[in-house]
């Protein structure tokens, strides 16, 4: 039977909302990736739970009254790897409305079933946005090759989060397992961005080596938006941290890349930034309550 996700957020009710978690196995025991990227991920980032449950990370967001978009990513071309189950990502989400909002991931490079797998997981399923990875997928976002995917994701009017930047998948393992860090420059999506107006777009993480070219997108564009997971706040480059103060207060996203880094260590961080309090609730939670289109 297929389970439809409707949302159950009560967004008065939350501390903040991270745009950034991953599911990486799933009720099987299936695991998104080849054992070699989460030991070398692990070790990037000293991780220490790193496979929980659908059911312990809305445990962990729920005693901290705070909400989580759930995803995983299917590079199952690139990586030549069943990724695990969408339908028991959003299984689990359902059953967790309260705190977990699950986006979906369709493998670009598989063409035409990338456009209708989309569409159903949207229609069928109810994701409410989906996330893609670049490197791990070995595309470049601009091809025009993935245009007819955009088109669609435009068409549905829902959110996509894109990898940016410096990798921690393959990282410190022999040619970075083949991950290839060009196809996460964030001018890529600016091209994206440009061609498609209406499809808002999320860089994940601070884009380093490509700060620079992140904050001028994020500036330009109405549509995109930066979330700010994957580094501990205290590590975020300088230009960042002022944009955030001012031009891009209301375009930065809290996210922290759960199960790599935990709610409770990158908050932590984060006031170390000394943000204004219209600033920090609007990073925590009010930018991703309107990007989501949840009612307060």
């Amino acid at each position: 039977m297929v389970i439809r996700y409707e949302p159950g957020i009560d967004v008065g009710s939350l501390a903040a909302i991270d745009m950034h978690v991953h599911l990486e196995v799933d009720s099987c025991g299936h695991k998104a990736m080849p054992q070699d990227f989460f030991d070398a991920s692990s070790n990037y980032f000293r991780a220490q739970e790193r496979t929980p449950s659908v059911d312990r990370i809305a445990e962990i967001y729920r005693a901290r009254s705070m909400a989580a978009v759930l995803f995983t990513v299917d590079a199952r071309t690139s990586l030549g790897h069943k990724p695990n189950s969408i339908e028991d990502l959003v299984a689990g989400a359902a059953r967790n409305n309260d705190v977990l909002i699950p986006f979906g991931s369709v493998d670009p490079r598989t063409g035409a079933d990338a456009v209708e797998n989309a569409r159903r997981q949207a229609d069928e399923l109810g994701v409410r946005g989906f996330k893609f990875h670049p490197s791990l997928q070995a595309f470049d976002p601009n091809d025009e090759a993935y245009y007819p995917l955009w088109a669609a994701l435009e068409e549905l009017e829902l959110p996509t989060i894109f990898h940016t930047g410096q990798n921690g998948m393959g990282a410190g393992l022999p040619g970075g397992r083949g991950i290839k860090l060009r196809h996460s420059n964030p001018l890529l999506l600016d091209d994206v961005a440009a061609d498609f107006p209406k499809l808002t777009i999320v860089m994940a993480h601070p884009s380093v080596p490509w700060q620079e070219e992140a904050n001028s997108i994020a500036t330009h564009k109405a549509n995109v938006y930066i979330d700010l997971s994957g580094w501990s706040p205290k590590h975020f480059p300088e230009s960042l941290v002022q944009a955030g103060r001012k031009i891009l207060s209301h375009k930065l996203l809290f996210g922290t890349d759960f199960p790599l880094i935990t709610p409770d260590k990158w908050l932590e961080a984060f006031e170390s930034l000394h943000y204004t309090e219209e600033v920090r609730k609007a990073i925590l939670k009010d930018n991703a309550a309107t990007l989501l289109g949840l009612q307060a």
